[in-house]
């Protein structure tokens, strides 16, 4: 007989091991404990590191315009097939540009990082085209890229944006952290009033990534 054999009727000594693989209860509260743990060791240092906490140079929050646009960029689903998220990668950086970095999305709430990549990248589409570019694509992809397969957005440029909802919207924001000022939500329904739309996406589409060049 093996020393590491049990004796025939004698008792069978349960480990700690076997006592957890074989108990489902302990087992589900010892990896969400895992799980809970580990995170909290990755994510808490996050919120005292300056790098994703404070906003890069030049950053802004977004005007009345730019922010109403933005709500109609997630309205329509635009992040289902765009990213705004480049990686450290040289393919990604030679053609999209810089990186994204934390700093750049500390006004965005909630921030559009993703991989899901059907349409290129957006991060750093500001100013890479016109503005009548950006209006035409819009209203037809194929008038301009024949090959797309990205959905036409034509009510855009009929359709007026919101004015009466875009101050209370404004204030919210500023609630979380973002610096409007009095002035700027009072003004701001006045700002974009008799705006449409397409006018409200392409203001958006310009300013991403222009913090940083």
């Amino acid at each position: 007989m093996s020393a590491h054999d049990t004796p025939a009727g004698s008792p069978h000594k349960v480990s700690g091991h076997e006592r957890i693989e074989t108990n489902n209860f302990l087992m589900i509260v010892l990896i969400l404990l895992v799980v809970a743990v580990g995170g909290i060791v990755e994510i808490v240092p996050l919120f005292f590191q300056r790098s994703t906490t404070e906003p890069v140079p030049g950053l802004k929050p977004y005007t009345a315009l730019q922010l109403a646009g933005r709500d109609i960029y997630t309205r329509e689903g635009c992040y289902n097939c765009h990213s705004q998220m480049i990686r450290t990668l040289r393919a990604e950086t030679l053609r999209y540009g810089h990186y994204s970095m934390a700093g750049e999305f500390v006004y965005d709430h909630p921030f559009q990082w993703g991989s899901k990549r059907t349409g290129p990248d957006l991060h750093r589409v500001g100013g890479k085209y016109s503005d009548e570019w950006q209006a035409i694509h819009l209203n037809n992809p194929r008038d301009l890229v024949p090959e797309s397969n990205m959905p036409a957005y034509p009510w855009l440029q009929t359709t007026k944006v919101d004015d009466e909802s875009i101050g209370a919207h404004m204030t919210g924001l500023r609630r979380v952290g973002l610096p409007y000022s009095d002035d700027e939500i009072a003004k701001a329904g006045e700002s974009i009033r008799g705006k449409t739309e397409l006018d409200a996406l392409i203001a958006y589409l310009q300013v991403l990534g222009t913090a940083v060049k």
